[in-house]
């Protein structure tokens, strides 16, 4: 009879580890370009708003960002399940010369088509 409990048990625990594997798209490390359509503006990408990157002595242009690589520098998950990146320039100068690091929802931004790998 414990046998019969142990084999699902088993299974479930091994299910449940190849599902948790899966959910990362991306690691750190890793290098993603920047894509803008025509008419969009970037919905997954956490900009700064245009007065905050005035204010700091920065131009605020987002169409400059279309092609940028960039490279992951850290993963977060939270409790709802969404991922969050925090991205930097991969040539090492900053987003609009005054902030060295974006944050983006991973899954969104790819699904959009604003970041490829």
């Amino acid at each position: 009879m414990k046998n019969l409990l142990i084999i699902p048990i088993m299974l479930l625990f091994a299910f449940q580890v190849e599902a948790q594997n899966q959910t990362e798209p991306v690691m750190v490390g890793d290098v993603l370009v920047i894509n803008q359509s025509q008419n969009q503006d970037f919905k997954s990408l956490d900009l700064p708003k245009a007065n905050f990157i005035i204010k700091k002595g920065g131009i605020a242009n987002y169409k400059s960002l279309n092609g940028n690589r960039v490279e992951v520098t850290a993963v977060e998950t939270n409790d709802a399940g969404e991922t969050t990146v925090k991205l930097k320039r991969q040539d090492g100068r900053k987003f609009f010369r005054t902030h060295s690091t974006i944050s983006a929802n991973i899954n969104e931004a790819l699904e959009n088509g604003e970041l490829t790998l």
